[in-house]
């Protein structure tokens, strides 16, 4: 394991952050943020009983171990680790910062740890940095994080929380969702500065990655990017004298982040069994990052991506990493995704069939059972040549996943197919319309068109609202009648 100086100078961020002092602060009162954040802590257990009683059955399930063997682990503080959560229910906290009204699925992999440590009869404690976020981790930034205002945070608190809850929610109800400014807003600086950063050598904070590389550039690093790290570890600190928390967990690039809060326990409160876990960051087979599309994030909140956006984003993975991914991203038994690799190398395999399975697997776990059957439901519909019979309910959503115009009533009625599809910037000339039909690939509502002559009859107007105009598999415009 790296010593401390090297742990703590190699760190980034996710808001994992956790402390307690061992002498009390004394506080004052500073503005409140409204209500939604500073009030945004949710317990859904009886922990002590029911955790206990789930354990039992599930006591030798390392689930260190089942990280590891699912390659979600890259590093752990101490191998006593595997001993901690073997012998009994821990509580483990990732950290989310609500920059964004929505996760994403770069925090995807937090979600699925917790959940593991869920299953395997542990406490899973989820932290909004409603406060750090106010700062900015510096880690993997070429420049200072715009500040956000108020309104902002508790707009983006209450988005995230929701997303975390139902996540959290359908594996069990042993989870808490904490904010971290419920606790920083009555600090003082004063008594910050006796109480921890006496505990804090400024060559260590300095020899951090993510703060050399912002020393060394033009833009430099301002003292309050620079105090973000202790932060985090007073955040670490506190939750594991005042909640009960010995195991953080973050991606690789939060190494050093985490290491701060296992110090400051260590050397504050003069105790061992505080642990930090990371996982890898998640990338594709070609070492790019997974998780952008060519619209931007892969969000994980359907009013920013609907779930079928969310499930053909999965549906497209290649297949030097859809095993991986299922590994990574799924709770599929080991044995179970071994047999769908052996199935990808059989004759007659159907294409993406595995990937498939994925989409669904990831699209239930993030939007629950009624959002994959919408994801599913649209897809087979919007399936050029698909027998389905679409509906204007099922168009509508993709409606935002599509590109779209309107057209008045009088104006498509009769129109002809080439016409229309010009008209709607489907295609861009009749002659590449025509060319089109000739090929078999232009769709009307996903029925192949294969006459110059065709029509737009009332009958072809979907519950007199709207049409669907597909040329090929994926350019898709919807047209709706006004």
């Amino acid at each position: 394991m790296a010593s401390a100086a090297t742990a703590m100078s190699s760190a980034s961020r996710t808001l994992l952050l956790f402390s307690p002092f061992k002498t009390s602060l004394s506080f004052r009162k500073i503005p409140k943020l409204p209500s939604s954040i500073n009030t945004a802590c949710f317990c859904c257990c009886s922990y002590s009983t029911q955790l206990q009683s789930q354990f039992q059955t599930s006591r030798r399930r390392d689930v260190v171990e089942i990280l590891q063997q699912r390659g979600l682990l890259e590093s752990i503080t101490s191998s006593t680790i595997h001993d901690a959560v073997s012998s009994g229910p821990v509580k483990v906290y990732c950290g989310f910062d609500p920059t964004a009204e929505s996760l994403h699925l770069g925090n995807l992999l937090g979600l699925i740890v917790l959940s593991w440590f869920q299953r395997c009869g542990h406490h899973a404690v989820a932290l909004i940095g409603g406060a750090t976020a106010r700062i900015g981790d510096p880690s993997g930034k070429s420049l200072e994080r715009p500040e956000l205002d108020i309104d902002t945070l508790r707009k983006n608190s209450d988005g995230i929380r929701d997303t975390i809850y139902k996540i959290l929610l359908s594996n069990s109800e042993n989870f808490s969702i904490l904010n971290n400014y419920d606790w920083w807003k009555e600090v003082r600086l004063l008594d910050f500065l006796r109480n921890v950063g006496r505990y804090a050598r400024v060559g260590t904070m300095m020899a951090k990655e993510s703060v050399k590389k912002r020393l060394e550039s033009e833009q430099g690093m301002s003292y309050t990017e620079f105090t973000y790290q202790l932060l985090q570890g007073y955040d670490f600190l506190r939750l594991f004298e005042k909640e009960g928390v010995s195991v953080q967990i973050g991606g690789n690039d939060q190494w050093g982040n985490i290491t701060a809060g296992t110090e400051l326990i260590r050397k504050i409160l003069q105790v061992e069994g505080a642990f930090g876990l990371t996982f890898p960051l998640l990338l594709k087979s070609d070492g790019t990052k997974f998780g952008k599309s060519e619209e931007g994030a892969v969000w994980l909140s359907p009013s920013m991506l609907s779930p079928y956006k969310f499930y053909q984003y999965f549906f497209s993975v290649p297949d030097a990493d859809v095993v991986r991914f299922l590994k990574i991203l799924t709770f599929l038994e080991l044995e179970e995704i071994g047999e769908l690799e052996r199935e990808m190398g059989r004759p007659g395999y159907v294409p993406n069939s595995v990937q498939r399975r994925l989409a669904e697997e990831v699209t239930r776990f993030v939007h629950g059972e009624e959002g994959l059957s919408e994801a599913v439901k649209a897809t087979q519909a919007l399936r050029p040549g698909a027998e389905a019979k679409l509906d204007w309910q099922t168009i509508e959503g993709i409606a935002e996943d599509v590109p779209s115009c309107s057209l008045a009533y009088n104006e498509v009625l009769n129109l002809s197919l080439v016409d229309l599809s010009v008209s709607a910037g489907l295609l861009e000339s009749k002659s590449a319309a025509r060319r089109l039909l000739k090929q078999g690939g232009l769709y009307l509502n996903n029925s192949r068109v294969d006459g110059e002559n065709k029509r737009i009859e009332a009958e072809d107007i979907v519950d007199g609202k709207v049409i669907l105009l597909s040329a090929g598999k994926k350019n898709k415009v919807l047209v709706r009648i006004s």
